[in-house]
């Protein structure tokens, strides 16, 4: 079952990033993707603690609670699957950014952005939905510049919501 689900995520993947413009498109994926490097949270974070008197503190807390949680989980999973990146599998298809390390499963990119607009969301609704869009395009991103295949971004979207759920469930 597993090797149908990867063939699919081949292929699917293939489709995705094997296009005419996917140099051009991978111009804007790279911004997109870089805006979840991780800097951005910490600014997020503090400034919520410096601007919102009310939940400031608790939405840092929450929120570096779920990465505590995340990062862990994140390399033992990559190290346990230890998960080729495409563009060492599909050799046609190189990567348009140099990937931070060897393994592509989870997107350590996607569960990071999930964790953040699922916080955001609990304690920001006004703005959950541009949240999740921004995480969800951060996920597109990552299969765009062909360092993930899609089941990676499934599976960091489900990393990262799950650390953010269980946080705010111990502090919120």
């Amino acid at each position: 079952m597993l090797q149908s689900i990867q063939r699919a995520d081949h292929a699917l993947y293939a489709s995705i990033t094997d296009r005419k413009y996917a140099a051009n498109i991978a111009t804007v994926a790279r911004w997109v993707s870089r805006s979840g490097d991780g800097h951005l949270y910490l600014v997020l974070g503090v400034l919520a603690m410096l601007l919102d008197g009310q939940h400031g503190t608790q939405f840092f807390i929450v929120a570096l609670t779920a990465f505590a949680f995340e990062l862990p989980f994140y390399f033992v999973i990559k190290n346990v699957f230890k998960r080729n990146r495409p563009c060492e599998v599909l050799l046609a298809l190189p990567a348009f950014v140099k990937p931070s390390d060897k393994f592509s499963l989870p997107s350590g990119h996607t569960a990071a952005a999930f964790i953040m607009a699922t916080v955001v969301a609990q304690f920001y609704p006004d703005i959950a939905s541009l949240c999740y869009a921004w995480a969800a395009l951060i996920g597109a991103s990552r299969v765009l510049l062909r360092v993930h295949f899609p089941t990676d971004i499934l599976c960091g979207f489900a990393l990262g919501a799950s650390a953010a759920w269980i946080s705010l469930a111990m502090w919120v």
